[in-house]
């Protein structure tokens, strides 16, 4: 279900990136790039808590949303991004909009504390299956939350320089 969903937003063109121009904060757009970059490591608390990198506090801002990615981890957005996916949502005929469903549906807004955490649902900690360990990793025009056993397994493969230079030159780089 989740691979037929996320095909449909690719496709749609929902997330591809563009920086704006004088304006620290990525938002969404035809082409272009971002800024949120870097690997970190922490760890889930207690209370289901996780500390967000000052770097990417940045480009996220205090308030973001967290929702489920193409992939077995969570995507956080800028209040900006979000505004712009869901305007992009909004044009869409019904049939479309009934397709992009669980992007929202299982969507959270998270406000950052005092100490730079936010509170992740139980049920986006499910979907991602992050229970302790946490390696969040900036993407462009959003910031993605790992399981980091999860993460440890995909990182090396997707970090060989042969598949590094095949996908630069796939996607004309």
């Amino acid at each position: 279900i989740f691979h037929d969903f996320f095909g449909i937003l690719l496709r749609l063109g929902i997330f591809q990136a563009k920086a704006t121009h004088g304006a620290r904060k990525c938002t969404i757009s035809e082409k272009g790039g971002c800024s949120m970059t870097g690997i970190y490591q922490h760890t889930l608390d207690a209370k289901g808590r996780l500390f967000i990198p000052a770097k990417l506090r940045e480009e996220l801002g205090d308030t973001f949303y967290v929702t489920v990615s193409p992939e077995k981890c969570l995507s956080a957005y800028s209040q900006e991004n979000w505004k712009a996916i869901s305007e992009k949502a909004a044009a869409m005929t019904n049939l479309q909009q009934r397709k992009v469903r669980p992007l929202f549906a299982y969507a959270a807004r998270c406000d950052l504390d005092g100490q730079g955490r936010i509170l992740l649902p139980q049920h986006l900690r499910e979907f991602a299956g992050l229970t302790k360990s946490v390696t969040v990793v900036g993407s462009n025009n959003h910031a993605e939350f790992w399981d980091s056993a999860r993460w440890d397994e995909i990182c090396p493969l997707e970090a060989l320089p042969e598949n590094i230079a095949a996908v630069m030159e796939e996607l004309d780089f």
